[in-house]
């Protein structure tokens, strides 16, 4: 039986790189799989370092689907975070075969829509306590004690070639912000796509470019940037200016399951998720 190390890991909001086993995290670097002793994590079940998207919850004898974004995973280390597609819960979980044990619970508060507010306090409930876990192939299915379940399915990470990344948030000076938004509450639509061919594409929020993309391990290095001249309305030209610099000489990049982060040298950095697969 395997037994995996516990410690703590960064905050829910955090975007966290995850070696994923079978399918994992591209960073060019490998996990070495050492096991600490004092483990909380001693299943022969594949578990952890997996997002499980949650594809419905049945409480009181009444199934739910669940919204996009919702979804449950816990780390190598006994940290779980679940995704209610409005708000974070965090727990520290231990595993002991198909036994998991969720611990205090913590929350963030934003507001939400009546819909995800009463999804959100209906996962609350089924996810503590003791959970009985069943894996076939790529679906997981967490029983409560009382009978209530959740049905989950592995969230297929997504590469780092041939994914259309839309851009979700800018990094300056280690802080991430979200895409300003224009007078009408859109942001710019900023994309990214890298090719086979050691190339990438897109849009910068307001003009479309391209510039060849040499990856080496956890690193990109971007050639010149050839884009088109339009003038726009900020904050589109605000977006193009900082996306530049980060697409600009080195970067290091990260994907965990279907997020993708670039970071420069200077501190300037961008975060973006997995759209439909590029044609």
């Amino acid at each position: 039986m395997r037994k995996q190390s516990v410690t703590t890991v960064t905050a829910l909001t955090t975007l966290t790189l995850l070696a994923l086993a079978g399918c994992g995290t591209e960073t060019g670097r490998e996990s070495d799989g050492a096991a600490e002793a004092g483990s909380a994590v001693s299943t022969d079940l594949p578990l952890t370092d997996v997002r499980w998207s949650i594809e419905s919850l049945s409480v009181d004898g009444k199934k739910t689907a669940a919204p996009a974004g919702a979804s449950v995973e816990i780390d190598s280390k006994g940290k779980a975070s679940a995704q209610t597609g409005c708000n974070s819960i965090g727990a520290q979980v231990t595993i002991d075969g198909d036994t998991i044990t969720v611990g205090e619970k913590t929350q963030t508060m934003m507001g939400c829509p009546k819909e995800l507010e009463a999804f959100e306090k209906a996962l609350g409930g089924a996810f503590g306590g003791k959970l009985k876990a069943k894996v076939d192939d790529k679906k997981l299915t967490l029983t409560t004690d009382g009978g209530d379940s959740i049905a989950l399915t592995a969230e297929k990470p997504a590469p780092l070639v041939g994914t259309g990344w839309a851009v979700t948030s800018l990094v300056s000076d280690g802080t991430a912000r979200s895409l300003p938004k224009d007078k009408k509450g859109e942001s710019p639509k900023a994309t990214l796509t890298f090719a086979e061919d050691g190339t990438v594409s897109g849009n910068l929020g307001c003009n479309g470019f391209s510039a060849s993309a040499k990856v080496a391990g956890s690193t990109i290095t971007f050639g010149p940037l050839k884009s088109t001249k339009r003038l726009c309305p900020e904050p589109g030209m605000s977006v193009e200016r900082e996306l530049t610099k980060v697409l600009k000489g080195q970067a290091t990049y990260e994907v965990h399951h279907r997020e993708l982060t670039l970071k420069t040298a200077d501190g300037e950095g961008l975060s973006a998720g997995a759209g439909a697969a590029a044609k």
